[in-house]
């Protein structure tokens, strides 16, 4: 990706990572990302905001090339994460009177993962400034946006967020700020699931911080850059907020057909009820999808055989990330068969111990289902309708 200019003095140089479709060993990435880097010409000094993954750092470097840079007095590092720390080393061996601004926290992650001596650091707390001349740094405390020391770096003068991680998307795209909404808005979205989602309450609480400045562009980390911010802030209002959809999410696996005729016969007493539903054949899902469809819906019915006793483990590894990503269902319940016996239920509601959430009573047959088995789930899907009633979910 070549440097290109956001306002006068101010440009993206960092890269696309085009052909990525793995993120942590465990996120999937259909439409590749980005590792945005921004540099910041002031009237005295000469900024970094952030580096790139180290695959990527010699598009870093040549970026800084095309644009004659020989001199980097600061670089700021809103968050450890190597994918955005990655090339600090590199960056502070080709300029090295450069100096790593950050906050502790992040300074002592930094000295751990990339093993930066203390004396390349210059030390900031929350609201504190760095002055670049004509230009001022302000940075702004956000933890758990998704490690505790991130924060953001806010550019006054020209009103431009740089958010890291926060309000990001993994995106691989040519242009660099948003053109078509509705299609950032899916990248958006599944990036927050799949990351955000689990520190929802603090989110709300740097919303409200931000809501405080006179943001014109936010500048995150991956993805492109919003030119009209209240694009994505009006996005993330609705996912972190309380309200849910009259939506039924039902990951399931089925091994000898049993479990897939009770999701199907559910499926369908559930449209019968004007209740939207998405079922999830985990042989075949994209994580990522599921976890875009946790975001809104209200009630999840996990679908399992038993195993060895025991949940399938396809189905044991979906609980485990619905468990973890922490979505603001209200309901929950479960279905599925056995042959001989088991445990499934109890490792199945075991697994779910970080939701708040109501369980509504379990269908669990012996072999294939039939009569009193399909009269339980027509029960299931009465009282799911009535729970959604209960509470107004529309």
């Amino acid at each position: 990706m070549a440097a290109r200019e956001i306002k006068t003095g101010i440009y993206s140089v960092g890269a696309i990572d085009w052909d990525r479709r793995l993120f942590d060993e465990l996120i999937p990435l259909p439409d590749g990302t980005s590792y945005n880097s921004y540099l910041i010409k002031g009237s005295e000094k000469t900024t970094l905001i952030d580096t790139v993954d180290p695959t990527k750092e010699y598009e870093l470097i040549s970026n800084l090339g095309k644009l004659g840079i020989k001199v980097i007095d600061y670089v700021i590092a809103n968050h450890a994460e190597q994918d955005h720390s990655g090339s600090i080393p590199k960056i502070l061996e080709l300029y090295p009177d450069a100096k790593v601004v950050t906050n502790p926290k992040c300074k002592d992650f930094l000295k751990d993962l990339l093993l930066i001596p203390e004396d390349k650091f210059i030390t900031i707390n929350d609201r504190e400034t760095v002055s670049l001349g004509n230009k001022t740094l302000e940075f702004i405390s956000a933890p758990w946006v998704h490690w505790p020391e991130t924060m953001f770096t806010f550019l006054k003068e020209d009103k431009i967020l740089f958010t890291c991680d926060f309000l990001g998307s993994h995106l691989a795209a040519s242009e660099l700020f948003v053109s078509d909404e509705a299609k950032v808005y899916e990248s958006a979205k599944r990036y927050y699931a799949e990351i955000m989602m689990p520190f929802r309450t603090s989110i709300k609480k740097h919303l409200e911080v931000i809501k405080g400045l006179e943001v014109e562009i936010i500048a995150p980390s991956h993805g492109l850059v919003y030119p009209r911010p209240e694009f994505i802030l009006n996005a993330y209002k609705e996912w972190v907020s309380d309200e849910v959809k009259n939506e039924v999410i039902i990951p399931y696996i089925s091994m000898h057909g049993s479990t897939k005729k009770m999701v199907d016969y559910l499926v369908d007493v559930l449209i019968e009820r004007c209740i939207n539903v998405k079922p999830f054949n985990l042989t075949k899902t994209d994580i990522g999808e599921l976890a875009i469809s946790l975001v809104d819906a209200a009630t999840i019915i996990i679908a399992s055989p038993t195993v060895l006793a025991g949940t399938h483990p396809y189905v044991a590894h979906a609980t485990f990330l619905v468990n973890a990503l922490r979505p603001k269902l209200r309901f929950a319940s479960v279905i599925g068969s056995y042959g001989w016996g088991g445990r499934m239920l109890e490792q199945i509601k075991g697994m779910l111990t970080n939701l708040k959430i109501d369980v509504i009573e379990p269908v669990i047959i012996k072999g294939f289902p039939r009569g009193e088995a399909l009269k339980a789930l027509d029960e299931l899907a009465d009282n799911i309708l009535k729970k959604h009633k209960e509470y107004n979910i529309t």
